[in-house]
């Protein structure tokens, strides 16, 4: 109750109502999976299905109304950088040229339409329209992307170039990009037995983290402080309910400058998968090292920028491990039934099964397992 009680107060002074003239927030996420010696695995997620629309562009798929999954699924790398949005509030309709360049990473989707992808998204000149009343694209599948059009941003016009003459524009309430890279991130996380080792990284300190498990359904989280050089946490127990980390997770979004209903808007988005079976570190990444990483740049400026990009580094456990290891050895000497119940439990393992083939590849001295998970991952 206490933080919910802070969280509603805070949300009172974070509203529009006292906004400068023109605001432009942006909110994201960087995801690693490391093993329990904090060491980075690339990694694709090649069981996770494709979770956008099919209006979404895709890097490698040509211009207009594309099809099918693009190339991301592709690229071994070490972070996914999922769903940055964009958003803008003004006083009056402005036209602005908004791009973001990713020097160590490629952008594999976006919306609206594009002038350039490559060497930087380049939106061009595009209109910001507070007061618009247009019917935004939407298909009947469920996706990650709908719940980030729940703020009380304006709309943004862009014109289509690819696009029949009847579709000279496309409207969006935010820009939206997604990509993999290859780069340093500013927290390292290391699991011995039952305590989590937190290392800052790089030259700033971070503002607090977010310890989280799930096992079996059953969820527990833990808060660091600041966290200036490093903190040591307890594995949490798993006595709590996803809407109690829900809630410490908006608290932290809006402490961070985010609106309230932008805050919202973000943890619905993700509530399907940052909730789900595992072990992660959530955490702040500071304002400089999103700026190396992804140098954004908006003609004229708006009077505030905010940027929010949340790191979410997933900790391979031992227990993982030895789940996978068993795994794998079904999946490939094992007659029928018993493989296809082997590969039902990988599938539980979603788009983390990969690394943590990777992960057992890469300390197993066992040389029959090691020609298995080879020939997985072929």
């Amino acid at each position: 109750m206490k933080h919910l009680a802070l969280f509603t107060l805070l949300c009172l002074g974070m509203t529009e109502d006292a906004a400068p003239p023109f605001v432009a927030h942006e909110w994201g996420t960087f995801t690693s999976v490391s093993g329990s010696d904090g060491v980075m695995i690339d990694w694709r997620p090649l069981l996770g299905a494709d979770d956008l629309p099919k209006f979404v562009y895709r890097d490698g798929e040509g211009r207009g109304y594309l099809q099918g999954i693009g190339t991301k699924n592709l690229f071994p790398t070490r972070v996914r950088m999922e769903t940055p949005v964009i958003y803008f509030y003004s006083d009056r309709e402005r036209e602005v040229s908004v791009k973001v360049a990713f020097p160590k990473g490629r952008i594999t989707e976006w919306y609206p339409a594009a002038v350039t992808v490559k060497p930087e998204l380049n939106w061009g000149m595009l209109k910001i329209v507070p007061k618009a009343d247009v019917a935004l694209p939407r298909e009947a599948a469920e996706s990650h992307y709908y719940p980030a059009r729940n703020t009380d941003a304006a709309l943004v016009r862009v014109w289509n170039r690819s696009a029949a003459a009847v579709e000279e524009y496309q409207y969006e309430k935010f820009l939206f990009y997604r990509g993999v890279g290859t780069f340093d991130l500013p927290l390292r996380a290391t699991l011995d037995q039952r305590t989590v080792t937190i290392d800052r990284i790089g030259p700033d300190a971070l503002s607090t983290a977010i310890l989280f498990e799930n096992s079996g359904g059953r969820v527990g989280f833990r808060r660091t402080g600041p966290i200036a050089t490093r903190v040591r946490v307890e594995r949490p127990e798993l006595t709590a309910e996803v809407d109690h980390v829900m809630a410490e997770l908006e608290l932290l979004l809006a402490e961070s400058g985010l609106y309230a209903k932008e805050a919202r808007a973000m943890v619905e988005t993700w509530r399907s998968s940052w909730f789900e079976e595992g072990l992660r570190v959530f955490y702040l990444v500071p304002r400089r090292a999103t700026n190396e990483v992804l140098p954004l740049t908006i003609d004229p400026k708006p009077d505030q920028l905010v940027r929010v990009l949340v790191g979410r580094a997933e900790i391979i456990t031992p227990e993982q491990e030895l789940l996978m290891t068993a795994l794998a050895r079904k999946l490939v000497s094992v007659p029928e039934p018993a493989r296809t119940a082997a590969q039902a439990e990988l599938k539980k393992l979603g788009r983390f099964a990969e690394p943590t083939l990777r992960r057992v590849l890469a300390t197993t001295r066992d040389a029959a397992l090691q020609a298995r998970i080879q020939e997985l991952l072929k």
